[in-house]
């Protein structure tokens, strides 16, 4: 099964690193989808995540759903990158690294800006993204 990262659609924050990960992950073993689709609210469904209440991206790895800090750490840890080292930082508490993530999340609108509505996939990249047919 595929590795899945839920993104803020609107969000260029969150578009630039969804196009930052597609070319670390050169075997394509990462799906993507946007938490406004349907696709994106039915994966959060089946882990009961709230995804209108979300200020998180969300990574599924290994049947796993990570939130917040834990699934950016995740996410690099799967990529083709000297990057992947950073999940060294697992070892700094949670409840240290999720306060930083939560306040990059909440000002991500302010400091990035965002769409009016969802990034579309490069054509060349449009079978990473979750269909929602």
């Amino acid at each position: 099964m595929a590795s899945i990262v839920l993104f803020d659609g609107v969000c260029n924050l969150c578009a630039g690193i969804v196009q930052w990960v597609i070319p670390r992950d050169p075997a394509a073993n990462i799906q993507f989808a946007a938490l406004q689709s349907p696709s994106g609210a039915k994966i959060c469904n089946r882990y009961g995540i709230n995804a209108s209440e979300l200020i998180s991206m969300v990574f599924v790895h290994e049947s796993i759903a990570y939130q917040g800090s834990d699934a950016a750490l995740m996410l690099v840890s799967t990529l083709s990158t000297p990057l992947r080292h950073l999940t060294v930082l697992r070892i700094v508490p949670r409840f240290v690294r999720d306060p930083i993530y939560r306040w990059v999340a909440r000002n991500r609108y302010i400091w990035f800006g965002q769409k009016e509505s969802c990034m579309l996939s490069l054509p060349e990249y449009s079978e990473r993204f979750l269909s929602d047919r």
